[in-house]
């Protein structure tokens, strides 16, 4: 017998501001909370893969502000707000009566650095992070930081196909292309607020989750680090994700084979991974009953 497919329960959280941040938990066990990367929207971590839920977990994702369906933020768009929301969604989280044991964080790019930010300020609220995609090495600015302006002014000015030429680059002609090109124009029609996610685009690589790479060597937790080959995804340099890797006491890296799409674009091969690191260091999802 099949087992049912999972449902989304979406949730709506109001701070103090009264601005909304909207995301939605699906599966149940144990807890995995994931954050997206700069101008993408919560479908955009694992892009709708089954896997994880359907093997006994709870994955909680949201759209950050500005982004998605969340209102945008009260007051810019740094890490510093990041971590704030981080913080009210993993409060949710363990106020569910079915979350058992420390959750397990994680995210991609700007997701990554949140989480990374929040887990270095709570290390006792975690069991295991996933960090996909860091690009973040404790420089005081971004290097691309005209290309990230120039995609802010795509979006605002133009629209979503813009936004996705401008992501595109001079990536030469062909299927990788194409694939950059049509995850950006669609996970850039998805936002209420496109004028938010343009100012987030401008500010967010700006802003620093942390001070740097050494105080990576604290974290405890065990880590798995996904990264992405330079040749098509140049944005997510793999000598990032392997100072992460190298860094972080016993944390394991992955990247996908030679000539192959990232893993970061692949939510059935991803969650696989992350499935599989979970198992080796003894959380196990909680499979539910097919007869349900």
């Amino acid at each position: 017998m099949s087992v049912a497919r999972p449902e989304p329960e979406r949730f709506e959280l109001r701070g103090g501001s009264g601005q909304a941040l909207r995301g939605e938990s699906i599966g149940a066990g144990r807890d995995i909370v994931l954050c997206h990367g700069l101008s993408a929207t919560r479908r955009y971590v694992v892009h709708g893969s089954l896997v994880l839920p359907r093997r006994g977990y709870r994955v909680t994702t949201w759209d950050a502000r500005g982004h998605g369906e969340s209102d945008p933020g009260p007051d810019g768009y740094g890490y510093e707000l990041q971590t704030t929301d981080l913080e009210e969604i993993v409060d949710r989280v363990e106020r569910d009566a079915d979350s058992r044991g420390g959750l397990v964080l994680g995210g991609h790019s700007m997701g990554c650095h949140t989480a990374t930010a929040w887990a270095l300020r709570n290390p006792a609220r975690i069991s295991a992070l996933i960090l996909i995609g860091p690009v973040f090495t404790g420089q005081d600015a971004d290097p691309d930081l005209d290309r990230w302006d120039a995609r802010a002014d795509a979006l605002e000015q133009h629209g979503p196909e813009a936004f996705a030429e401008e992501v595109a680059g001079n990536m030469p002609e062909g299927k990788a292309r194409d694939t950059v090109y049509r995850l950006a124009r669609d996970r850039a029609r998805l936002h209420r607020n496109p004028r938010a996610v343009a100012q987030a685009l401008r500010e967010v690589p700006r802003s620093r989750p942390f001070e740097g790479l050494a105080q990576l060597a604290r974290i405890e937790a065990p880590v798995l680090v996904v990264g992405s080959r330079d040749e098509i995804d140049p944005g997510h340099p793999l000598a990032a994700a392997r100072s992460y890797a190298e860094t972080i006491p016993g944390a394991e890296l992955v990247v996908e084979d030679e000539g192959k799409p990232p893993l970061a674009w692949q939510g059935g091969m991803l969650s696989r991974e992350i499935q599989g690191f979970l198992e080796r260091i003894g959380i196990r999802g909680e499979p539910a009953d097919p007869g349900r």
